[in-house]
């Protein structure tokens, strides 16, 4: 493993000192000419509660988004439930964005990206290797 790998992710839970629930990702692993905005294929363990759960979430639910941009999209928003868009961070190739649900979806967090002039050149609706219904 390099000692400091670009594009390269991981998101776990941390309790009592252990790491559980671990889910990794690279941007490298992207195909070439996916888009501007790649929302992370592994990212739906963030937004959604267990298969086992479904039809029965514990709310309120902490939720996240995360995935890759280009340099060229300078802002992201995120929309989830009935809540407005959350602005997402964007730190090194990746965005990130969080909020908390009050109630139960069926549908993916809605995901758009921006260019500097504030043109909209993602909109996850629109692509279709974005599933947007919930399991």
């Amino acid at each position: 493993m390099k000692e400091q790998p670009a594009g390269f992710r991981v998101v776990c839970d941390i309790e009592g000192g252990v790491g559980s629930g671990i889910s990794v990702s690279s941007s490298d692993a992207n195909p070439a000419n996916v888009g501007v905005v790649v929302p992370d294929a592994n990212g739906g363990a963030l937004y959604q509660q267990s298969y086992l759960d479904k039809g029965h979430w514990k709310l309120p639910f902490r939720w996240a988004a995360i995935g890759t941009v280009e340099p060229s999209v300078t802002k992201v928003t995120v929309s989830y439930g009935d809540a407005g868009p959350v602005a997402a961070t964007l730190d090194h190739g990746w965005f990130v964005a969080a909020g908390m649900l009050d109630r139960q979806v069926t549908l993916a967090p809605h995901v758009k990206g921006y260019d500097g002039a504030g043109t909209l050149v993602y909109d996850s609706d629109t692509d279709s290797t974005y599933h947007r219904t919930l399991p």
